[in-house]
């Protein structure tokens, strides 16, 4: 939607040309202080859609946050149509405590499975319904941005729901050339997006793994770049923006351990690099030493995400796999 003059959400009043910090509000502690989501607002000097991205629906996922500052940090209001919305932790307690859901919430623990929640539900959802609230009511675009947080490392990776959503997903630029449909839970920001006739997608980069100085400036340099690239392709910013020469379209394949043991993936497996059904993945060792199974590829495919943590259960996800259904250019 046009700006129009200044953008309210929640808290947060930006005036054209300026910025704003704020809350939306979804409680009062015990001691009577608001409890809320963070927000900034970047509201440019001309009218324009509004982009909004979120960080940080699982607490132990940091790329959003730091892409969010990156962005922050470069963007002008000045030479901005329309306005830039940053949540970098729609999920705070989860973030506080470096955790994928909020440790208080044993019912509705992982937001990115409930969300938009309940104005009267347990107490993910209230954080959930009161940052979908706003969302809808204020967004044109959004994106969410994950990682594989202390699990696994995830390359770059875009779920999207089709229509506009998809022409946001190819706005990412270069490299952001796996697209895919549907994915885990079905109920996220980028669901509800859609069902509001709106577009919002879901963004895959990182991991726990790759927070060391070089790693962790790498992945988010890449991500706020993206997202300028988003706002290049959509008039919202000076500049030519990139794109891919074609985008590979698929699904996600769960694969999962058959036993439990050590995992050790192949020594000269890739992400992002076709495979064939059958190749092999990884094996699992028991603790006396043995190979006790084999991982293979459920299809003609790629990786896009391994697991980082060698310690498996039965039935632990393992690998993120697609299986690549077609393309365009």
């Amino acid at each position: 939607m046009p700006t129009n003059g200044a953008l309210t959400i929640g808290t947060a009043t930006a005036e054209p040309g300026q910025r704003a910090h704020g809350i939306i509000e979804y409680g009062v502690d015990g001691f009577g202080a608001p409890l809320g989501v963070p927000i900034t607002i970047v509201n440019g000097a001309e009218d324009g859609p509004v982009l909004w991205v979120d960080g940080a629906i699982h607490g132990d996922e940091p790329e959003g946050p730091l892409a969010i500052v990156k962005v922050l940090s470069a963007l002008d209001p000045g030479e901005l149509k329309g306005a830039f919305v940053g949540c970098m932790a729609m999920n705070p307690s989860a973030f506080a405590s470096n955790e994928r859901g909020n440790a208080w919430d044993k019912n509705t623990y992982d937001m990115n499975r409930i969300y938009p929640g309940r104005a009267s539900g347990f107490p993910t959802e209230r954080i959930a319904h009161a940052h979908a609230e706003a969302l809808v009511a204020a967004a044109d675009i959004e994106m969410t941005i994950h990682s594989g947080g202390d699990h696994s490392y995830l390359s770059m990776a875009i779920f999207h729901a089709g229509g506009e959503s998809e022409r946001l997903a190819k706005a990412m630029g270069p490299g952001w050339d796996l697209l895919l449909t549907g994915g885990p839970g079905g109920k996220s920001p980028m669901t509800t997006m859609g069902e509001a006739g709106k577009a919002g997608i879901t963004v895959e980069l990182g991991g726990m793994c790759a927070t060391l100085p070089h790693d962790f400036h790498r992945v988010g340099d890449t991500l706020a770049e993206s997202i300028f690239n988003v706002m290049r392709v959509y008039d919202m910013q000076p500049g030519e923006a990139g794109s891919c020469e074609r985008w590979f379209h698929g699904v996600q394949e769960l694969v999962s351990a058959p036993v439990g043991g050590l995992w050790v993936t192949e020594r000269d497996v890739q992400m992002r690099t076709p495979m064939r059904e059958g190749d092999t993945i990884a094996r699992i060792y028991d603790l006396f030493g043995n190979e006790a199974a084999v991982v293979s590829a459920p299809c003609d495919g790629q990786i896009f995400g391994l697991r980082t943590n060698p310690t498996v259960h039965p039935g632990d996800w393992c690998c993120f796999y697609a299986r690549i259904t077609g393309e365009s250019s």
